[in-house]
């Protein structure tokens, strides 16, 4: 009789424990419930006290995915600071950036690949795909590792900016004696400066009367064209 006593006080315990396992990213909540949609979770990469919305992208390329920047409508400013972009803005269900410090955390948990998407304003899709992604803490300036492209019909625009550190107009650490951030009116991990400027100025496709500064990804549409929407997602290395 003791024995099942104590069997019954403990099982609620055990069932509640349970229950508080946050998911880190966005494979974690696929993994508790593989029927998930495409759409807005919440995410926990540093623990139940640090809960954040993120789009989590159930689809492309085998779903999934986290997704840390998402451009879609030009209803978000992006040409903002570097604490901006290290603690995020914007909202999951629309534009938004995660935050650096969120990206580095999750990065360094575990072995995570990349998938960038994009489409033009004529309707055509393409992705790149990058099997290892890791950004570096705050310390060593964000610094981005990514290798192992994989063509999806939009090129590599990233691999040149690989080992950059991250600069905004008001934190400068490009490779360039100036700015590439305030040249280029957006925020990334600029070298001397940029293939891909993908926080850049929102714009409507082909214009080739200011160079450079719209959401652009050289290898797909070149300098002179500013897509119409573009992500940036991750998900642990199966």
């Amino acid at each position: 009789m003791e024995l099942i006593l104590l069997v019954l006080l403990f099982t609620p315990m055990l069932i509640s424990c349970s229950e508080l396992i946050q998911p880190l990213d966005c494979s974690d909540i696929h993994h508790q419930d593989n029927s998930s949609q495409t759409g807005v979770y919440t995410i926990y990469p540093l623990g139940e006290r640090s809960g954040v919305q993120v789009y989590c992208d159930m689809d492309s390329e085998g779903g999934h995915w986290t997704v840390f920047q998402r451009r879609m409508d030009g209803s978000v400013n992006f040409y903002r600071t570097w604490d901006h972009y290290k603690l995020g803005f914007g909202s999951a269900a629309g534009e938004y950036w995660l935050g650096l410090d969120n990206i580095h955390y999750l990065t360094t948990k575990q072995k995570y690949e990349l998938l960038v998407t994009m489409e033009d304003f004529d309707g055509k899709k393409v992705f790149a795909r990058y099997t290892s992604f890791k950004v570096d803490g705050e310390c060593d300036g964000y610094r981005i590792h990514v290798s192992g492209f994989i063509d999806g019909g939009a090129g590599d625009a990233l691999s040149s900016h690989n080992e950059q550190k991250f600069t905004t107009f008001d934190k400068d650490q490009d490779s360039w004696s100036g700015n590439c951030a305030r040249m280029f009116l957006g925020a990334f991990w600029y070298k001397a400066c940029h293939k891909a400027n993908p926080n850049g100025v929102y714009r409507s496709g082909k214009d080739g009367t200011i160079f450079g500064v719209g959401l652009e990804w050289k290898t797909f549409k070149g300098y002179d064209y500013s897509l119409k929407s573009f992500s940036m997602m991750m998900r642990p290395v199966q």
